[in-house]
């Protein structure tokens, strides 16, 4: 019995190690995450706001691997936020000046500037209350009108030029409400906070409280124009480079145009 024992231990310890060879131990299932997208900033005119949220969503269905992120204001407080260091990768104005103030502060990149579209300057009232306006002129009727704040609203700066060309203001400018972007204007308008207002036509468009009776005549103010640039501080460069050419391609031309905007650039 003492010379059989041993063997039987054995061949015990065998039969162990061959079910470990045979079933090893099985490591823990680790899930694989997918890539996270990479964000691009950008900082554009609120004007535009309908226009590039419907390209938002048709350009990150083709490229996943990007989130595009908006900062929405008036073209003036987003220049100064972005002389304060704030992160964009692009700059959409709604007018040449607010970049040609950062290109002398050495912000953007000048090569990749672009003219995307333009506008109408356009007077605005209340769709029920009409106040007997057909011109830029009639606008001296009225007790008050909203005008975007001409240092920091591109369609402000546009309205003053305006009636700056037809002897006006220095007649009118106590009548303006100043507002901090055009869509404050038109809820000025919806809801007679003041009998007029002055706004771009795509904006107007945006609301059925509030129709347009008057464009500003030709060559009363500078061509309107909404550039877009990539800006110098981007550490995002080839994909802000990307999506610029994007922008000012055939399909999101096709949106523009969907809300009102002419283009200027098309690839």
């Amino acid at each position: 019995m003492k010379t059989i024992r041993p063997f039987i231990l054995l061949i015990g310890i065998l039969a162990v190690v061959v079910a470990v060879i045979q079933f090893p131990r099985s490591e823990p299932t680790v899930e694989k995450t997918a890539p996270q997208a990479e964000e691009l900033n950008r900082s554009a005119a609120m004007g535009l706001k309908e226009a590039l949220t419907d390209i938002q969503k048709l350009y990150e269905a083709k490229h996943t691997n990007i989130k595009l992120v908006y900062n929405l204001a008036a073209s003036g407080a987003l220049q100064t936020q972005i002389e304060q260091g704030a992160p964009a990768d692009i700059f959409i104005s709604a007018a040449d000046k607010q970049i040609d103030d950062l290109q002398k502060k050495g912000l953007i990149v000048p090569a990749s500037r672009k003219g995307l579209v333009s506008n109408d300057l356009v007077v605005i009232v209340p769709r029920e209350k009409d106040p007997g306006i057909a011109s830029f002129r009639d606008v001296e009727k009225v007790k008050s009108f909203g005008l975007g704040t001409p240092e920091t609203v591109p369609a402000g700066q546009y309205g003053v030029e305006v009636f700056k060309s037809l002897a006006l203001w220095d007649t009118i400018k106590d009548k303006a409400v100043l507002a901090k972007d055009v869509r404050t204007i038109v809820a000025y308008v919806e809801t007679g906070n003041v009998e007029a207002g002055i706004v771009f036509s795509a904006i107007a468009a945006t609301s059925d409280k509030v129709k347009v009776v008057a464009t500003a005549p030709q060559g009363t103010h500078e061509p309107i124009v909404f550039p877009a640039v990539i800006l110098a501080g981007s550490k995002k460069q080839k994909a802000a480079e990307e999506f610029l050419a994007y922008l000012a391609g055939a399909e999101a031309m096709n949106v523009f145009e969907k809300y009102g905007y002419r283009p200027i650039a098309r690839n």
